[in-house]
Order: structure tokens, then C-alpha cells, then sequence
């Protein structure tokens, strides 16, 4: 049971004792960071419950054929993906909703048909299981949709939700959930897993997964590091060691490219001004790109540890604004402005 599922050894003796008692609750809400596994063991637990287990797997939304899935999808018109909400049902009794379109939000639409196939008896088994991976993506609407099914869940659901951050939900969600907290994985545990997987890169692999087995995986070291290089010219420029020319030619190429997302560079700035931050405190402590060392230490040198926590707290505000779709190149313009006048 739970073969191959690295770390957080304690969910997953919870969740042994609930199959071995058959005592299963029907709302679990599964919290962590992203990729520490929070998705798979889900989908573990899912086969342990039901029948024709071997199904589900063909839903892991980390394969490349479901992340070619969920890139058609984001080409289509908000109007289409309302018509036809995206579920995947490889097993008829295990069904997931992830977050849909370019803005990666669970929708109002995929709600209300949870709520409709919830009230389907199971095809092959004696339960049907729904998994919400990052409900902390759907908006207050979609949210309040969830809670009418989750005021009167049919004796035969159960329903798995997965989230970065718990209290990121409604308190209505929580409180009718059991909740497992998820932790970042030991070097031990990823060394092990990066064996078990061939990976190659292995040390830099889980320095930057910051003990997430699934990043360790799925990172494209070349990808990383060009969209690294641009926010650590851009944290240079914000700080005064470069002049604000050094950002345009990076700003113009974001621009240029539809496929970049907002997202995915504010999750690196998270993490390199973190990693300034370690520094300033602990200056031999390690960083999670323990190769720009040297780079981001001369940065943090220039700067306060009120200027970091500004620079973290516009970055926040950003990131409150993506369901809106700002521009990508205005947002991180305006915040080097900010931060040079800091």
C-alpha cells in the first residue's frame, strides 16, 4: 500500500489505519508545498479503496500527456472552458478537478459539476472518491459552490482536497475537513528518491526543490535558469547595482513570449530574496541556489532587511492581482521602480 510515496511517513500511517479500519472520513484536505506529493498520495490512498486501482494513475497531472491536456485547454476561450468543465476520469469512481485555463483557477462551473457527479452511484466500487487538487485556486464563488455539496455529501463520497496553504480557505471548508500537513522532505529522503528515479543533476536537483520530491522531478534545468537570470538582473537593477538598461532586454523578451507566465517568475523571486534574507542573517548558512552565492550576497549587501521584506510584500500584492491577468511586463517594471525608490 502506498508503494513508492517518499516522506511524511505520518499521513501516511494515517491513512493506512483509515483502510485498514474502513473508517474513512469523507472530506480530507491535504496541505504543503507544491510537488511534496500531496496529489499522489491521493491518488495512492484512491487505490487502495477501490477497485481496478491501475486506472487512476493515468491521471497523475505531472505526465506529459496531462500537461499537453491542460496546455490545449488553455488556448481555448474562457466562454468554451465554461461549457465544458475540465475533470479527468480515467477510473469511472475516481474523479479529479485541477485548475483550468491560463490562470490556473478552479471554476465555478467545475463546482456545480462535482456537485452533479457526486450524486452518481458508484460504477465498480462501493464509494466514488473526488480529488480538488489546489483548491486554494478556486475563487470565493467557486468556494461557496463546493460548501452545498459539502453541507450534504452523499454516503457514498469522499472528497480529497489539496492546498499550499489551509487557512488560505474559507473557515467553513476547513472546518469540514480533516486536515494532514504536509512537510518538505529531508536531503536523506530526496537523495533516495532522486536514486529511484535515475535523476540526473541530483544534488542541484534537490537544492532547488527545497525537499519536494515532484520539482526535483519535473524541474527543466535550462527553463530554470533563464527565467532565474532574469530575476536576479531584476533584483540587481532594483537594488541600484545596475542601471535600469540592464532589465529592458529581459522585459522585452517576457513580453515577447506568451508561454511565460507571471506566476512562474514570482515564485523565483520568492525564492531568491528568501535565500537574501538567509544571507544577511546567516551568511554561511545554505541557500536554495547555492550557486549565485556570491551574486545574491553582494545584492543583500546594498540592500536592508526592510528593503527585502518590501520587496516581498510587492511581490504579494502581485500575486493577489494574477487572477485579474496584469500585464506581466508593467507588474515587474513598476515593482524595480518601486524598490529603486525604496
Amino acid at each position: 500500500m502506498f508503494e513508492n510515496f517518499w516522506g511524511n511517513a505520518h499521513v501516511v500511517r494515517a491513512l493506512r489505519q483509515m483502510v485498514a479500519s474502513g473508517r474513512i472520513p469523507q472530506t480530507l484536505l491535504f496541505a504543503g508545498p507544491e510537488g511534496v506529493g500531496k496529489a499522489t498520495l491521493a491518488r495512492r490512498f484512491g487505490q487502495a479503496l477501490l477497485p481496478h486501482p491501475e486506472r487512476i494513475e493515468n491521471d497523475d497531472l505531472s505526465t506529459p500527456g496531462r500537461r499537453a491536456d491542460l496546455l490545449d485547454r488553455e488556448k481555448l476561450p474562457a466562454d468554451k472552458r465554461n461549457d465544458d468543465p475540465l475533470l479527468f476520469a480515467s477510473h469511472p469512481d475516481f474523479v479529479t478537478f485541477p485548475p483550468d485555463g491560463p490562470l490556473r483557477q478552479l471554476s465555478i462551473p467545475q463546482m456545480r459539476l462535482l456537485k452533479e457527479r457526486a450524486s452518481f452511484k458508484p460504477d465498480v466500487g462501493s464509494r466514488r472518491i473526488f480529488l480538488i487538487d489546489h483548491i486554494d485556486r478556486a475563487n470565493e464563488q467557486a468556494a461557496n459552490s463546493l460548501l452545498k455539496t459539502l453541507e450534504e455529501p452523499p454516503d457514498h463520497m469522499n472528497l480529497i482536497m489539496t492546498a499550499e496553504n489551509a487557512y488560505d480557505l474559507l473557515p467553513t471548508i476547513r472546518s469540514r475537513s480533516i486536515l494532514f500537513s504536509f512537510s518538505p522532505l529531508s536531503n536523506a529522503d530526496m537523495r533516495a528518491f532522486a536514486a529511484s528515479r535515475s535523476l540526473a543533476d541530483t544534488e542541484r536537483r534537490i537544492g532547488l526543490s527545497g525537499g519536494c520530491p515532484g520539482i526535483a522531478a519535473t524541474l527543466d534545468l535550462a527553463i530554470y535558469d533563464k527565467r532565474r537570470s532574469a530575476m536576479h538582473v531584476l533584483l540587481k537593477v532594483a537594488a541600484g547595482a545596475s542601471p535600469f538598461g540592464a532589465w529592458m532586454p529581459f522585459s522585452e523578451s517576457i513580453a515577447r513570449s506568451k508561454n511565460e507566465k507571471l506566476e512562474l517568475y514570482l515564485k523565483l523571486l520568492y525564492e531568491l530574496l528568501r535565500d537574501m534574507m538567509v544571507l544577511r542573517t546567516l551568511p554561511h548558512a545554505e541557500i536554495r541556489n547555492g550557486d549565485l552565492r556570491r551574486e545574491l550576497s553582494a545584492i543583500a549587501e546594498r540592500v536592508s532587511g526592510h528593503w527585502i521584506a518590501r520587496a516581498v510584500k510587492q511581490v504579494d500584492e502581485i500575486a493577489e492581482l494574477l487572477r485579474r491577468n496584469i500585464q506581466k511586463t508593467i507588474a515587474l517594471d513598476n515593482l524595480i521602480l518601486e524598490l529603486r525608490g525604496f
